[in-house]
């Protein structure tokens, strides 16, 4: 696990310094070793190619896996950030074709398995990673990103350079991206609280998508795609018999997955919050024959803690139980730190820091995490909502859209304004179109909302901004309601949200956060399963619940639905309104948003909150986005 850079000069130089700095910015991803390298060449053209590596040592601790590394015999360098689960089934097939090895890492494994079989060596991993290649055959650089997207990788062009990187942030650092804001990234910020893949936030850098590799040559920059969730999955035939037997067969997949994702040189914990994912975990941890270490976070406030349901599965598994205890005050005080982690401004990754903080701080560097779990095994509401809502959506269709205007405006008419009667507008009628259902429940901001608080905007913008949506959807057409919303709550919500907050948040403090259950196999796997078996019943998760073969508590299986909750609501009221009113009724006017917001909308959002009109999620949401701005432009 590390953070890697790259700049390729092309017809131009690569400072040393420059390289050097900038792979110092990612420090915090990698504290146990660094190294840089600028590879020179004249021919076939003049081109400089630096790489930087800042390394997070969990296999191979011995300074045989350092960074940048070389493969003798072929001239090929190598950056790399995660961690190849199957590395010795991969260095096996490699030896027996006459392949040798100096050290024990995965990163010398992937650069070997490169050189063997090119580009199709992608499909030989399973596992998390982004990674650079210089091909010194070539005369070109490879870069990939793990199929589910669990790693980042950014890059950007400017004049003769190719820069890439695993933050943003480090990107902008270079100096060779301008500090200005992205409008298709800005309005899919406001839309769903973050940008959508491959837009970012900065205008000129772009997200490598989950599944893609890119390839430069001479200046050329080519993108392909190499997996994807949906593949030629085909549902199966929906019946009771066939349903037990792919839960049977559905519990060594999820024992396989698991077990791949223990392998490292340094103790393995497991984040143990007291849910069905999390718990799932630990029972197949400890059926496999391993005790493990679980870490809750255990509230002093009894309304917040789950300490109860955490104690029942450590006690059913006997496992090494850590309980760190904390209370409200010190996850507020905790607040500064992660503002000061976001590579991306985020609404939703302030308690994924406190966990990885106090995790590392009780000296864990690897944990386990049930992330994941509820987009693969249909764990959210949104999987019956929004088939609902797509039947009632099809019968729109028929109506005149003039009439569906004032049928709109009809029904927000008898309601009072709330984040519910905007949706039902939006969803009746936004601006003429009908807008998926399934968007419309991670929507943040209503799009004549965005229109309001936007300072400008154009139709250009805004089409950038929804063609990911709409690939999507193309995409999930064949798929049936249930198994459409878990492939978009996989690439939309979990990857641009989830995945990214868990990624700069654990590596901020050089924790190295695992996803066992959406291990790309397993989760392609459990896609081609018909979605009516994992609504089945009340039980919830019941595909997961089944293949586990009753293992779990009954306390855990039919316990309501909750994360780790913090008090933003009241806090926003209490403690934290004196910092936050003040940005949005006035700061915003003249910080880095100026002439990118509207004041007056902004402050009808602060004001709306008050008047308990809208949740808590829109105004922290511009306050956040002040925040970074102010750090990062």
């Amino acid at each position: 696990m590390c953070g890697i850079v790259g700049i390729v000069g092309h017809r131009a130089s690569v400072s040393t310094e420059l390289l050097e700095r900038a792979t110092r910015s990612l420090a915090h991803r990698g504290p146990d070793d660094h190294g840089t390298i600028v590879i020179r060449e004249e021919s076939p053209e003049p081109v400089e190619i630096g790489l930087g590596n800042r390394r997070l040592a969990i296999l191979d601790l011995s300074p045989l896996g350092h960074q940048p590394m070389q493969d003798p015999s072929t001239g090929n360098w190598i950056v790399y950030n995660g961690e190849i689960y199957n590395f010795r089934d991969v260095r096996r097939e490699l030896q027996q074709s006459g392949a040798s090895f100096v050290s024990d890492s995965d990163t010398e494994v992937l650069l070997k398995a490169y050189f063997a079989w090119g580009e199709q060596c992608l499909l030989k991993f399973r596992g998390m990673f982004a990674f650079a290649i210089w091909d010194a055959g070539q005369h070109r650089l490879f870069i990939a990103r793990d199929p589910m997207g669990i790693k980042p990788l950014y890059y950007a062009q400017s004049g003769g350079y190719f820069i890439f990187a695993s933050e943003v942030r480090t990107l902008l650092g270079t100096g060779f991206v301008p500090s200005h804001l992205s409008q298709p990234g800005l309005t899919n910020y406001l839309t769903f609280g973050s940008a959508y893949d491959p837009i970012t936030l900065i205008d000129g850098i772009s997200a490598l998508p989950a599944g893609e590799y890119l390839t430069w040559k001479r200046g050329e920059v080519s993108r392909s795609s190499y997996w994807n969730l949906v593949g030629e999955n085909r549902s199966i035939a929906d019946n009771t018999e066939d349903r037990a037997a792919a839960a049977a067969n559905l519990r060594p997949m999820l024992e396989d997955a698991v077990r791949q994702q223990l392998v490292s040189d340094v103790p393995v914990g497991i984040f143990l919050s007291g849910g069905i994912d999390s718990s799932a975990l630990v029972s197949i941890v400890k059926r496999g024959g391993v005790t493990p270490s679980t870490f809750s976070i255990v509230f002093r406030e009894a309304e917040f803690s789950e300490a109860e349901h955490s104690r029942a599965v450590a006690r059913q598994f006997q496992t090494d139980h850590h309980e760190i205890t904390v209370s409200q005050s010190d996850v507020l005080a905790a607040i500064p730190g992660a503002f000061a982690a976001m590579d991306s401004p985020t609404m939703d990754g302030i308690n994924t820091f406190f966990i990885s903080r106090e995790t590392r701080a009780a000296g864990i560097k690897v944990v386990l995490s049930g992330l994941g779990g509820d987009e693969v095994f249909a764990g959210y509401s949104s999987f019956r909502a929004v088939p609902r809502m797509e039947r009632a959506r099809s019968a729109l269709e028929y109506i005149p859209r003039p009439l569906r205007t004032s049928i709109a405006y009809a029904a927000t008419a008898l309601v009072s304004s709330s984040d519910q009667s905007r949706k039902l507008n939006s969803f009746v009628c936004d601006n003429g179109h009908l807008i998926h259902p399934y968007f419309l429940s991670r929507m943040l901001f209503t799009r004549s909302q965005v229109d309001s608080l936007l300072a400008s905007s154009d139709s250009v913008s805004s089409a950038i901004a929804a063609a990911e949506q709409r690939a999507l959807l193309k995409h999930s057409s064949r798929l049936d309601p249930v198994n459409r919303v878990s492939y978009l709550e996989s690439r939309c919500y979990m990857l641009n949200t989830l995945l990214r907050d868990a990624d700069f948040m654990s590596m901020s403090q050089g924790l190295e956060l695992r996803v066992p259950l959406i291990d790309h196999q397993l989760a392609s796997a459990v896609l081609t399963l018909p979605g009516s078996w994992k609504l089945n019943g009340s039980t919830p998760k019941k595909l997961l619940v089944e293949a586990l073969n009753g293992t779990l508590p009954d306390q855990i299986v039919h316990r309501p639905k909750r994360g780790f909750t913090l008090p933003f609501e009241r806090w926003m009221r209490e403690e934290l309104r004196a910092e936050i009113e003040p940005v949005l009724t006035k700061t915003i006017s003249s910080g880095p948003l100026a002439n990118v917001l509207r004041m007056d909308s902004v402050r009808r959002v602060w004001q709306d909150f008050l008047a308990g009109k809208t949740s808590w999620t829109r105004p922290w949401s511009l306050f956040v986005l002040h925040r970074w701005c102010e750090l990062h432009l």
